[in-house]
Parts: structure tokens; C-alpha cells; sequence
């Protein structure tokens, strides 16, 4: 039914240059109708995280719509999955720093008045822009001042853009989601971009940027301008366990080792550099222990949920787990010789073929592709997964399993297209390490 007041559309974003380091954040309250800005806000706060300068964005551009109008709903778009999600109850709020941001913006207009929206990052690009510039600011040791200039050329191209068809962008219905659509079509003929048809995410609309942190599509773990955003599945092999130096088999029919001191620092030394580049949206893990705890390390700083996936344990290597590949050779040696000439021999005891698992990755990847549809995902397995994930990228022999080199706590990616083409970006990648 029709609104009797105007629904406001708030983008906000926050950022931190070290998470934590020197943050801040932004938020733009637009017309939904012309996309216009009709208020900014920005600040720097000092030294805090990537997740409580995103909070400090959002209560800041929902003061800013009830300063306007304090009766008119409010659409809340953002970058933030994490805020996203906890604001629309869907996600518990676990961590104390979150708690009394989420109440104060909780109390800023009642719950029946603002809906939330998660957006790609490239789709946020206002906000994102002014929590920059008070970033920039704060380094210089000023705060923060709105641009008139900018603010009346982007207005001005914006109402230029809606101006051509309104009626193509607004339904008449004049739900709060129409409105929101039709701001977003607004935005993406202001960049040139391809405006989505609803404001349902659809995996057209997303988009993802490199693990660097930028945003354009030659750089990172980027995105295709002409396939839409791809899914990027950011493959990470766990840190050491006791078994790892020694190189034992270790998979997932053995005592399930936790990581040891080296491995919880590799952990650690990976959640750092994935939280300063900042493009991870999500987590999934193998059940096994020793990926839990790396991917539990990485969670906590990003401030994520991790997804446990059955299909990425590692291979079952039946009665030569424990062992090394000597100790193998010398008790098992004519079972040995066959394992390595075909990927359809499993091992002694019942273990499991590389054939076998290759299929149970497969499967599991098809899984996460389609829940995942344009995101990028920090994928916590083993070695045989991660070169399975990259064999099947390249279409790759099984034989190929045995020329990859796959250090402890290394990185992979491999970027999955809209037309089934896979792009495998990033090999064993490890100076997060060092």
C-alpha cells in the first residue's frame, strides 16, 4: 500500500586502516525517487575496528533521516553483512564492543520504520567515499567537511538520470521496496552502471574487489564488467597441526590434531592480513579440528559466522594416517605404487581415492556456489580439497594432484563465472606468513 510519508533511502559505510586502526565512517541520505542526496554525515573516531566504524556509520545516517522527517521509514542499504544481519535479528550480537552500538541505533526510530538491505561494496560507493575523506581528514589532523561541489554535480546527474524514466524506476505501488529501487536504478545510471530490476540482490547486481582492497576489475580478486560479479572462493589451507612438519598423512580418518603453537600464530598472522584487506563476506569451514580453529581465528577478527561444509574434510587416508609417506612405502609398498599410478586406488584400510573425493568436492563446490552466488568466501580446508578446487578450475587430470605444492596456512583463490568459466587467480600464496 502507499506511504504517507517519504521512504528515506541511508547508505553508510565505515572503515579502518589496520581494523583496528585509524577509522571512520560515512552516510548519505538519498531521495528515493531522484537518488539526491539529501544529507551526508562523516567522521573520523580514531583508533577502532572495521565493525564498530560500520555501526558508527549507521546510527549516523539514521539521525540524520529522523532529522529530516521522523515519521518517514527508512531503508538502510549497507556493505556490512555483519550489521546487516544483526540489525534485521537474524544474527546474535556476541561481541561487547557491538552490543551498545546496536541498542543506541535500536532507539533511534522504531523497528517497524527501517528495514535493512545488504549491498556489494561497489554499490555503496557515496558512502564509502565520505568515510574515506574522514579518514583523510583525521590524518591530517582535521575534521571532516562536506564538498558542496560534489554533492550539487552528483545530485544534478542524478536527477538528470531519473529524470529520463521515472516511471520505468518507480513502481506504482510506492512500496518502501519500490522506492529503494528506484533509487538504486538512479545510482547505477549516475555510474554508468547496470541497474538491477528489483531491489532483490540477485548475483548480476553483486559485485566483489580484489583481496588488496580496490576496486577495479584489473587488480585483486576482482570482478568481470562483462558476466557480472563472479563467486570468489578464497581457499585456505589450515595452519600447522604436530603432523605437519614431518609431513605424515594426515586426513580425515586420523585423531583430528588441533593446531599446534606455530599453527595458531599462522592463523593469527592470516586473520590480520585478511582483516586489513578486507574484502572476505564470508566462512566456511571443514569439520575437522585443525580448520575450525584457523577459521575461528580469522572470524573473530572479521567479526563473521563460520559455516561448517562437510564435502571440504580432507581425504581418509585409512591405515596410513599418522604414518610418513617411508613409513608408507616400507609396509605398504605395492598399495603405495598403486595409489600413485591411479587416482581410482584408495588407500590401505579403507581410506578413500582421490576419485571419491574429487566428487564429494565437486558436489560440495556446487553447493556453496549457489549459496554463495557473488560473494567472496574464505574456504578453510585441507591440501586435497584446495588442489582439487584448483584442478577442477583448470580441467586438470587427477595426475595433477601430485605437481601442486601447497604450503600450511597458504592461499589460493579461484573466481567462478555466471557462464560456468572459472579463473584460478592466486596459487599458494604465502607472504601473509612473513
Amino acid at each position: 500500500m502507499p506511504t504517507s510519508q517519504p521512504t528515506f533511502v541511508v547508505e553508510a559505510d565505515g572503515g579502518s586502516r589496520g581494523n583496528p586502526g585509524p577509522a571512520g565512517y560515512g552516510a548519505v541520505v538519498l531521495d528515493p525517487v531522484t537518488g539526491e542526496p539529501l544529507a551526508e554525515a562523516a567522521e573520523y573516531i580514531g583508533v577502532a575496528t572495521n565493525n564498530v566504524a560500520e555501526y558508527k556509520g549507521l546510527i549516523a545516517g539514521l539521525k540524520a533521516a529522523r532529522a529530516l522527517d521522523p515519521a518517514a521509514p527508512v531503508h538502510v542499504r549497507m556493505d556490512s553483512k555483519l550489521v546487516v544481519e544483526q540489525m534485521s535479528g537474524r544474527w546474535k550480537i556476541k561481541h561487547p564492543d557491538m552490543k551498545p552500538l546496536a541498542a543506541e541505533a535500536a532507539r533511534i526510530l522504531p523497528a517497524s520504520q527501517v528495514t535493512y538491505e545488504w549491498i556489494p561494496r561497489e554499490k555503496n560507493k557515496h558512502a564509502d567515499r565520505l568515510a574515506n575523506e574522514a579518514m583523510d581528514a583525521g590524518k591530517r589532523g582535521k575534521q571532516w567537511q562536506p564538498s558542496s561541489s560534489t554533492a550539487a554535480l552528483d545530485a544534478s546527474a542524478a536527477r538528470s538520470a531519473a529524470a529520463s524514466s521515472v516511471a520505468a524506476i518507480v513502481e506504482p505501488s510506492g512500496t518502501p521496496g519500490d522506492a529503494a529501487a528506484g533509487a538504486a536504478r538512479a545510482r547505477a545510471a549516475l555510474a554508468g552502471g547496470r541497474a538491477p530490476v528489483t531491489s532483490t540482490l540477485t548475483a548480476e547486481d553483486s559485485a566483489t574487489t580484489g583481496v588488496g582492497g580496490t576496486e577495479t576489475e584489473s587488480a585483486g580478486w576482482g570482478s568481470s564488467a562483462d558476466l557480472g560479479a563472479p563467486t570468489t572462493f578464497v581457499l585456505l589451507r589450515h595452519g600447522e597441526t604436530a603432523l605437519t612438519p614431518s609431513k605424515r598423512f594426515s586426513g580425515s580418518g586420523g585423531t583430528d590434531p588441533e593446531l599446534s603453537a606455530i599453527g595458531r600464530r599462522q592463523a593469527d598472522a592470516v586473520a590480520a592480513s585478511l582483516a586489513a584487506r578486507g574484502t572476505i563476506q564470508e566462512i566456511v569451514s571443514s569439520p575437522l579440528r585443525r580448520c575450525r580453529e584457523t577459521a575461528g581465528a580469522v572470524a573473530a577478527r572479521l567479526g563473521l559466522e563460520v559455516v561448517v561444509e562437510e564435502g571440504l574434510r580432507e581425504t581418509n587416508f585409512g591405515a596410513w594416517e599418522g604414518m610418513s609417506f617411508a613409513e608408507v612405502r616400507e609396509s605398504y609398498p605395492d598399495d603405495l605404487s598403486a595409489w600413485l599410478a591411479s587416482p581410482a586406488v584408495a588407500p590401505t584400510g579403507g581410506g578413500e581415492s582421490f576419485a571419491t573425493v574429487g566428487r564429494r568436492v565437486s558436489a560440495a563446490r556446487d553447493r556453496l556456489l549457489e549459496r554463495y552466488r557473488g560473494r567472496t568466501v574464505l574456504l578453510v580446508t585441507h591440501v586435497t580439497p584446495v588442489k582439487e578446487l584448483v584442478r577442477l578450475a583448470l580441467g586438470a587430470p587427477q595426475e595433477s594432484l601430485f605437481r601442486m605444492e601447497l604450503s600450511a596456512a597458504s592461499l589460493s583463490v579461484v573466481a567462478y563465472y555466471a557462464d560456468g568459466n572459472a579463473s584460478l587467480r592466486l596459487l599458494n600464496e604465502t607472504s601473509q606468513l612473513r
